[in-house]
């Protein structure tokens, strides 16, 4: 009996710890350490390409009537190995056009000789030539990566539109390429003193030094109390500017200025003179017409000289178009009523009449065309295209000027 009690109570100690420990709450499990997450890698620093901090890099600039064998020769290259990468260096780049002032680089092996393993020479701003010293002399050229900066300028002119630009510190660069936009529609050579000009464009960035100037968006010229603006468009694949009613800022000229007439001569450098009866230049081309034929300007402009020659072109008449372009027409037998010096014609307008005054052996008009003061191939002047904004490109042309407009008129005017 004694025996069975005791079997009883071992039999219920070991329930009830088996209760207990069934009801314990589990012990916490220790908490896992993040591992630590390994440093980034650190960009390796480039210059032309090559990895800066694997080399020691000297630069200098090339000095006068210095040439590649004098410079490498200093770093003990033997004139074999000169020889050998001009030659190669040939179709890539002729060693023979390294300038004066350009810099060059060498990058030196950290080694106790400090070898040069690499040559490189700054062709220009962006372009340059790497020269492998080593194995192979493996020579190519590669370009400096450039950034943009929308930028926006305006100015009042005092003096002049170069001037204003210096002084209101804007890239000079800028004023020749607003001449080039607006050459069909102001002359530059006349701007006012007080017109005023906004402009939003791009300047181009290699190493935080300006290069020159990139795209203009839209600018506006106000001149002799008149705006005049220019928006950058594309259309038919092409950009172009257009000004506010969507007409091409260029403005073609006629193919010539008379409707009716046949080329009795034509322009040249050494041409038999039919009353001298000597050879000499004729940069123009002779028309042949009836006296009286009307003669039209062939585009808008200005009427900067008027007279008669009587050894000469007899009554001529120079009309300046733009800042680019003048024409000229002689022989006449007179002008047109109210043709004067000053006067402000428009493209087809007639200014004259066919003559035959001055050296001339019979009615004809010399018409002749100057591209910045220098006698060109009139047959050889290119006539820009004046189409205006298609109809079916018309809605996101006004989206766009509208925008621009509205971003032009919040620059204010620098004085």
């Amino acid at each position: 009996m004694k025996k069975y009690i005791a079997e009883v109570v071992f039999l219920l100690a070991a329930i009830s710890l088996i209760l207990v420990f069934a009801t314990r709450p589990p012990e916490p499990k220790p908490e896992k350490v993040p591992e630590p997450e390994p440093l980034p890698i650190p960009e390796p620093v480039l210059l032309f390409g090559l990895p800066v901090d694997s080399f020691t890099v000297e630069t200098a600039p090339i000095l006068r009537n210095q040439n590649l064998s004098d410079i490498l020769v200093k770093k003990n290259i033997s004139y074999q190995t000169i020889d050998q990468l001009a030659r190669k260096s040939k179709p890539i780049f002729d060693v023979r056009r390294i300038k004066h002032n350009n810099h060059y680089h060498f990058f030196l092996k950290n080694d106790s000789l400090q070898t040069p393993a690499y040559f490189v020479y700054e062709i220009d701003n962006t372009d340059y030539v790497v020269y492998e010293l080593q194995d192979s002399l493996h020579i190519y050229t590669g370009q400096k990566p450039i950034t943009t900066e929308l930028k926006t300028a305006s100015g009042t002119i005092k003096s002049s539109l170069w001037n204003t630009m210096q002084e209101n510190n804007i890239n000079p660069v800028l004023a020749i390429k607003l001449s080039d936009i607006y050459q069909w529609t102001i002359d530059f050579y006349g701007i006012q003193r007080n017109d005023q000009f906004r402009v939003i464009y791009e300047e181009m960035y290699v190493d935080s030094i300006s290069i020159g100037v990139g795209e203009i968006y839209a600018c506006q010229f106000q001149h002799m109390n008149q705006d005049f603006y220019a928006f950058q468009f594309e259309q038919d694949s092409s950009l172009s500017y257009f000004d506010q009613e969507g007409n091409s800022l260029k403005k073609a000229f006629l193919k010539s200025p008379l409707e009716f007439s046949r080329i009795s001569s034509r322009f040249s450098n050494s041409r038999y003179h039919p009353v001298l009866k000597i050879r000499r230049p004729h940069h123009g081309i002779d028309y042949a017409a009836p006296t009286g034929t009307p003669v039209r300007s062939i585009g808008d402009g200005v009427v900067t000289r008027k007279g008669y020659q009587r050894a000469g072109g007899g009554n001529y008449l120079y009309i300046k178009h733009n800042s680019v372009y003048t024409t000229c027409y002689m022989h006449l037998h007179g002008f047109a009523k109210g043709i004067a010096t000053g006067t402000r014609v428009k493209q087809g307008q007639v200014i004259g009449y066919v003559g035959s005054t001055g050296l001339s052996t019979g009615p004809h008009l010399d018409f002749r065309v100057f591209r910045n003061g220098s006698p060109m191939d009139p047959l050889k002047v290119e006539a820009p295209p004046v189409e205006p904004i298609h109809e079916d490109n018309l809605a996101a042309f006004t989206t766009l000027q509208d925008s621009l407009t509205t971003q032009l008129s919040l620059i204010p005017f620098q004085e």
